[in-house]
């Protein structure tokens, strides 16, 4: 690997959130954590020089799609594809552009060392298509993989906390020392494993519950009673209407509250017009 970053003069860039994993052992861990990767389709983010790719590769995946934006690291991917014909496409362009959900052949399996600067946005994005993926093991600032599974009432409990666990069911595997990296980034990372449920927690409008859950937790120090008032006329009301009291904070609601919320903010209440919002988020 350190020869193919010579060769192809792949000095990780801070703008694209680079930080390459070279020890084989940690990227085959990686990979058998994905499980059964011999059938469907792998979908690799930001592969970089291809570590977690070969890995992928000897461990079995039949086809992988792998997206990568930087042009230097697609020219030295392409010499893994080569050597593994038919079972690596390389497709060049950035993953927040890119309908993960439309890659390849079910099962999908999205792995991959995600770059740190886009990680929340592409996971939000994925969990708006849940149901497309068979799995989702992504490698995170460890922060991040801790808000993850985080639980109610914890400092680490928030918005995409409840919004990972209403869809799917997420567990923390292993940590990655900042040392296992090319350059070393400042913190360590966690492998975190999603699998998408059957079906959401609780019934909820996912815009509604995006939109109660910006509010509730972007001022997570106030009850809800206050912190809900730039979303609705009358907080008390919207919280009386899902049965929850008015002076918890955020940070005390399990996710099925968090959608009891949604459910009755889209049918109105608490709203000054009471009228009901559409699938599309406008009332």
């Amino acid at each position: 690997m350190r020869d193919v970053i010579a060769r192809y003069g792949l000095d990780a860039r801070r703008s694209l959130g680079q930080h390459f994993l070279l020890d084989l052992n940690l990227t085959r861990r990686i990979a058998r954590a994905a499980g059964d990767i011999a059938h469907g389709t792998v979908i690799e983010i930001g592969p970089g020089p291809g570590g977690l790719t070969r890995a992928l590769l000897e461990l079995g995946a039949r086809r992988i799609v792998a997206v990568e934006r930087d042009e230097r690291c697609v020219a030295a991917l392409g010499e893994v594809a080569a050597g593994y014909p038919g079972r690596l496409k390389i497709v060049a362009g950035d993953a927040l552009a890119i309908d993960a959900a439309a890659i390849g052949k079910p099962p999908r399996r999205i792995v991959a060392n995600l770059p740190y600067n886009i990680s929340t946005a592409l996971l939000v994005r994925w969990l708006e298509h849940a149901d497309a993926f068979e799995s989702l093991t992504l490698m995170f600032q460890r922060e991040v993989a801790e808000r993850l599974a985080a639980r109610p009432g914890g400092k680490d409990y928030g918005r995409l906390s409840v919004l990972a666990q209403w869809l799917c069911e997420v567990e923390l595997l292993f940590n990655i020392a900042k040392e296992a990296f090319v350059p070393a980034p400042k913190i360590v990372s966690t492998v975190v494993q999603l699998r998408p449920r059957p079906k959401p927690l609780a019934e909820a409008p996912s815009e509604a519950l995006q939109a109660v859950t910006a509010a509730a937790f972007g001022q997570r120090r106030k009850m809800l009673r206050a912190s809900l008032r730039g979303l609705v006329a009358d907080p008390a009301e919207l919280l009386a209407a899902a049965g929850i009291e008015p002076t918890l904070r955020a940070e005390a609601l399990s996710v099925e509250q968090f959608c009891a919320l949604a459910r009755h903010y889209a049918g109105g209440a608490g709203r000054r017009d009471g009228v009901a919002i559409s699938p599309g988020g406008a009332p």
